[in-house]
């Protein structure tokens, strides 16, 4: 089976890609990027200290650009979060069978509802997989068993998430990401945990 699991470097969407490879699907991480930054680099060296193949899937600049109005519009970024996620699951499901993410249950954002995810998988005659069955705790004890973690304070020298490339678009288009987003902190994968 051709698969791939959109994958940012942190614990969640390892933990989906691992969970597919246990199951005997070798999946692809596919970290999504628009050109603004290389911020496919973090998730690419995650990728490589798990031992997974890691591709860099480059979308058009103008998903990102309505995703940003989103925001500007809003005030707050879900919605343009969930644009960009949405276009980026699109873009892989056509290129593979099954297409996963790390979303989990309680995740707010990005995160696609049940009516577009039979729409996606209905059209394109696709598979998706998340953890949405998999509470924050859930993911975070597995991780912590599966994986070496790296907490620290998001930034564009550490992340892979849509959110890099969509708070330097929001600068260059003169507004402050920091109105929009708060600070936050991530926990990035830094390879396998080997006390277990």
């Amino acid at each position: 089976m051709n698969a791939c699991v959109l994958y940012s470097g942190g614990k969640d969407s390892s933990l989906a890609a691992v969970m597919l490879q246990r199951l005997g699907i070798q999946p692809e991480l596919v970290t999504v990027n628009f050109g603004i930054h290389d911020s496919w680099k973090p998730a690419s060296d995650a990728a490589a200290s798990l031992g997974f193949p890691h591709r860099v899937l480059k979308l058009g600049d103008e998903i990102l650009r309505d995703a940003a109005e989103t925001i500007i519009n809003d005030g707050f970024p879900n919605n343009g979060i969930k644009h960009i996620h949405r276009m980026a699951v699109e873009a892989a499901a056509t290129e593979y069978d099954m297409v996963a993410d790390g979303t989990r249950r309680d995740d707010r954002t990005p995160k696609l509802t049940r009516d577009e995810i039979q729409s996606l998988e209905d059209r394109l005659n696709i598979e998706y997989v998340n953890l949405d069955g998999l509470g924050h705790r859930t993911v975070n004890r597995l991780a912590s068993m599966l994986f070496s973690l790296r907490r620290e304070r998001s930034s564009i020298d550490n992340s892979s998430d849509y959110e890099v490339e969509v708070r330097l678009l929001l600068e260059e288009m003169g507004h402050s990401s920091e109105s929009f987003f708060p600070v936050h902190f991530q926990t990035r994968v830094t390879g396998w945990n080997t006390k277990i």
